[in-house]
């Protein structure tokens, strides 16, 4: 059994065979889903979505090339909404995008601070966005940890050691995606083999970075399983026990999440 802990299924990309998509995941041995928010304001869509496949969960957030577009959206409100439907596991994705300059550092700041306040307020994880901005996401999550700890997750990682460290010895968890099977990230397989295996998850971040036995086609869920393949390469273990190890530590992250 494998979770595909970070998704988009409700981006237009899967819109036309999302039942089929979903059966695919299931039949490669892909249990359990969680599609991921990018805006708050878009909510009800992902709660449609979570609310029709039982295998599907969903977080609340605001993505930080959206942080300016929603600004008005407070810790309070992010905490009353993941408090209100079960079907949200996780607070997020924000945090950190100085690739694209779409939106300004100081908003995406705000917004990953209160994203970080409701995670701590529910105990749900935080998604992590991170992406060129290691050293300003190395200082709020230290800071903002010794304000109180907050259970987190750096998604889709592909940021430098220290980063990963940091995020180890602070209690987060290191989510790999496609990217860590690409034939010129030696240096991120590197990485995968210091985390410790109770910090591991997988995931596609679909429609997004297909692994490379997929690479090229769009993304999704069933193909988590060459992530997982690839992971368990760099830790020397079996498949199976990295589809165990990294199914119970989804299990456990994501503690609302029960098992199918």
């Amino acid at each position: 059994m494998l979770i595909d802990t970070h998704c988009h299924l409700d981006f237009p990309d899967f819109a036309e065979e999302r039942d089929a998509i979903i059966a695919r995941a299931h039949e490669s041995g892909v249990k359990q889903m969680v599609t991921i928010s990018t805006r708050v304001r878009k909510l009800d869509g992902l709660l449609a979505i979570a609310e029709r496949y039982p295998s599907v969960f969903c977080s609340v957030g605001t993505h930080p090339n959206n942080a300016g577009d929603e600004l008005d959206v407070q810790t309070e409100d992010l905490v009353r909404l993941a408090n209100a439907h079960q079907k949200i596991v996780a607070i997020g994705e924000a945090g950190l995008d100085y690739f694209y300059d779409t939106q300004t550092p100081a908003d995406q700041k705000t917004g990953l601070i209160r994203h970080i306040a409701a995670a701590r307020q529910t105990g749900l994880p935080l998604v992590i966005h991170s992406r060129s901005a290691d050293d300003d996401m190395i200082e709020i999550l230290t800071t903002e940890s010794g304000k109180g700890a907050f259970p987190f997750i750096l998604h889709c990682f592909s940021s430098g050691a220290e980063l990963a460290r940091t995020g180890v010895e602070l209690g987060g968890y290191v989510s790999f995606s496609g990217i860590l099977t690409f034939p010129k990230s030696e240096d991120l397989r590197e990485i995968a083999k210091s985390v410790p295996l109770d910090r591991l998850l997988v995931e596609t971040d679909a429609p997004y970075l297909a692994p490379k036995r997929w690479r090229g086609k769009r993304n999704e869920p069933s193909y988590v399983v060459n992530t997982a393949e690839v992971l368990a390469e760099c830790k020397g273990v079996s498949y199976e026990e990295i589809a165990r190890i990294t199914t119970e530590n989804a299990l456990r992250i994501f503690s609302r999440m029960p098992r199918l």
